[in-house]
């Protein structure tokens, strides 16, 4: 599938990783529609972009929330032929913490809006995507979720978190597997320590901390790397089923 041909539907779409993705689809001649739950920043993407880009608040957790924009987002370009997940929360927190054991809810929180969201726009996207016309390769659509390095190798006070991205690391081949059927390919990009909003707040002394971690280049992921990633795998029609780090051959330490 080539970028031009690109009617996206992004999750975090208005900062960040999302932005970054929504910014690379529509400079190639796509459309975005940006879900995300921050009005401000919606409003100020959608004059930065132009007509090509549509915000629609929406809470991920919310099934019937996620299906109404779906529906939304495919009335307003004709068809949704590829959907990024990137809406996401943090969730740091020791199990066993200074005061208290992690409260239940603060893990399934984080379990619910990284995991549990990415599955809701899975779902509801892949329905949609059903009904799009077929390529030469029979392909309908392509799915990417934002995994994370945590997934594989996370840190102490990472317990929730690194169990909502291995998550999405689990069940994509599955659903990759799955989807086969309809012609829609599903994939996941696991980033390690790049530049978004949560790092620009940091001291610099920090910044230069994480940098330095990082074997080769030195420095962290722009989100123009994601979003080049991202449309790689889009016009790659052979890449399915698979989870592809993008993090400077960094392997997290224990704290």
């Amino acid at each position: 599938m080539q970028l031009n041909n690109v009617k996206a539907l992004i999750t975090g779409g208005v900062s960040g990783l999302g932005l970054a993705v929504a910014r690379k689809v529509i400079a190639s001649g796509g459309q975005a529609v940006l879900l995300d739950i921050n009005d401000d920043a919606g409003a100020a993407v959608e004059a930065e972009l132009g007509g090509a880009a549509t915000y629609i608040r929406t809470d991920v957790t919310s099934e019937q929330g996620v299906q109404d924009s779906v529906k939304l987002a495919v009335e307003h370009m004709g068809s949704v032929n590829v959907a990024v997940n990137c809406a996401g929360i943090i969730g740091a927190g020791r199990v066993l913490g200074r005061e208290a054991p992690m409260a239940l809810d603060f893990f399934t929180n984080t379990i619910h809006v990284n995991l549990v969201g990415s599955f809701n726009i899975i779902k509801a996207v892949g329905v949609a995507m059903e009904s799009n016309t077929p390529n030469d390769d029979g392909e309908r659509g392509v799915i990417i979720s934002t995994a994370s390095v945590a997934a594989y190798d996370g840190q102490i006070g990472q317990a929730a978190y690194s169990a909502s991205k291995g998550g999405i690391v689990g069940m994509t081949l599955p659903i990759a597997r799955e989807f086969a059927r309809i012609g829609v390919r599903v994939n996941a990009v696991a980033p390690g320590i790049f530049w978004t909003p949560m790092v620009d707040g940091m001291p610099e002394h920090i910044q230069e901390s994480l940098s330095a971690s990082i074997p080769f280049p030195s420095r962290l992921g722009k989100p123009e790397e994601y979003a080049e990633l991202v449309a790689h795998i889009v016009e790659n029609g052979y890449l399915n089923g698979e989870t592809i780090r993008l993090d400077g051959a960094v392997r997290l330490a224990p704290k």
